[in-house]
This record gives C-alpha cells, sequence and structure tokens, in this order.
C-alpha cells in the first residue's frame, strides 16, 4: 500500500457557517508540497472516513513564494503553502484560514485591508509623465541595498496574523504598509510626497498603535527588518511633528 498522508483542515462553507475540522488520506510522492497535496484532495475530494465531500477552497498562483496567495496557517504558524514541503511537517498536518482577516470559505481569506493600508499611507511613486525626463535621480549603493530588502513584500499577511496590536479593536495598518512607506520615501521623487505619509503615519491606525511586540519581523518569511522601519519612522513621526509644533 502506498504511503498516506494525513491532513487535517480546518473548514467553513462562508463567513456565517460554522467551522469544523475535517481529515484526509492523501498518497505520499516526493518533494511534494501542501499545495500539491490539495491538489489532491481536489481531485478526489473523499475525506479520510471514505465520505464523498467538497473540495477544500484554496488560493495560489505564482507557487513560488512571490505572490502570498497561498499564505495559510500550516501547524499552527503563518507560511506559504507553496514553499511548505510535507517532508519537513510535523503530521499530522494541520491547516487553517489566517485569522486577522476576514474569512471566505475554508482556507480562502480576504486581504483587502492590507492593500487599503498601502492606499492610505500613499505608497506608491508620482510621476509627472510617460515621456522622456531624461536621467533619473542618483541613489547611494546602501540606499539601493536597503530598499531591495523592502521591496521583497509580497503583503502575505504573515506579519499582520503575528501582530498582537492588529486584531477586531484595533485599526492598526501594521507593519507591512509602515514598512512600505519607508521604502517610497527612501526613493528621491517619492520623497516629495514624504510629509504626506508621515502625516497618514499619524492619523489613526498609524505608527503610534505599535506595541513592538516584534513578532512581525520573526513572521516574515522575507525577512525583511519590519522593526527597522517601524523604528525609523518612529523617529522621523516625531521629528515631523516637532516641526509641526513649533513652526520650524
Amino acid at each position: 500500500m502506498s504511503k498516506k498522508i494525513t491532513f487535517i483542515i480546518k473548514r467553513c462553507d462562508n463567513p456565517q457557517a460554522v467551522a469544523y475540522w475535517e481529515e484526509f488520506k492523501v498518497p505520499y510522492f516526493p518533494k511534494m508540497n501542501v499545495v500539491a497535496a490539495l491538489m489532491e484532495i481536489q481531485k478526489n475530494p473523499v475525506n479520510a472516513k471514505g465520505e464523498a465531500t467538497t473540495p477544500v477552497a484554496w488560493e495560489c498562483n505564482c507557487l513560488e513564494e512571490v505572490c502570498g496567495a497561498c499564505t495559510m496557517i500550516i501547524n499552527g504558524t503563518a507560511r506559504q503553502a507553496c514553499s511548505a514541503l510535507v517532508d519537513n511537517l510535523a503530521q499530522p498536518i494541520r491547516l487553517a484560514p489566517l485569522t486577522k482577516f476576514p474569512l471566505v470559505r475554508d482556507l480562502v481569506v480576504d486581504r483587502q485591508v492590507m492593500f487599503s493600508n498601502l492606499r492610505k499611507v500613499k505608497a506608491w511613486i508620482d510621476i509627472d509623465g510617460t515621456y522622456d525626463m531624461g536621467p533619473g535621480p542618483k541613489i547611494s549603493q546602501n540606499v539601493q541595498e536597503a530598499a531591495y530588502e523592502l521591496s521583497k513584500c509580497m503583503t502575505c499577511g504573515c506579519c499582520m496574523e503575528a501582530c498582537p496590536n492588529v486584531n477586531s479593536k484595533s485599526k492598526f495598518i501594521g507593519p507591512a504598509a509602515i514598512a512600505q512607506v519607508d521604502l517610497v520615501n527612501s526613493h528621491p521623487t517619492g520623497a516629495f510626497r514624504k510629509e504626506a505619509r508621515l502625516e497618514a503615519l499619524m492619523g489613526e491606525g498609524g505608527i503610534a498603535d505599535c506595541g513592538n511586540a516584534q513578532n512581525c519581523a520573526k513572521a516574515c518569511p522575507k525577512e525583511i527588518p519590519l522593526t527597522r522601519s517601524i523604528a525609523k519612522l518612529n523617529r522621523e513621526t516625531s521629528a515631523y511633528a516637532l516641526k509641526k509644533l513649533f513652526g520650524k
């Protein structure tokens, strides 16, 4: 008999339904990841009791830990299903949806709040045209290297899941949006709207709501120095507030 892997998956048909756990036995093959296991369940949606059931709903896209779409809680830790190899996971393998985002169905959540927060802090660089404007401003090697680390963010939601200050009673925008402010403010063109972004960070749900738990940096699959950006922008928002207060 071929080897089988046990998956225990938290399921819910819709946001109003009662969640339940369902067990599946999935045929094993070398180097399989969690996405491959979910695809096996999709091909043959029969649970461990031999009962026909509905295919498990989940999301995936890039399959190379770049898009963040397949992020879920795997054995208690928020991570990407595409890079979670079955051989490296304790069994039985438990899958559950992220808890800090609205549930859609089964393992699918709505991460729209992360993109709304990026809009809130104006995390983009404006241009005044697509015509030839000649060479852009030079950026030092140190700034480029720091910006590259911040640019790795895939809005997967792991940092939000790990942050105790992101919850149903808080409007905290979370570490990902704060780090992206650091990224765009470091760009010479992006710096033109630096103060507008600092204003956004000083508003409701902004940087003052960070409790400095530092869970975010540990949870980030790309090892982005999120706490470094938070500390930097804490200093910059404080300096900006004093500048406004004393008019200098």
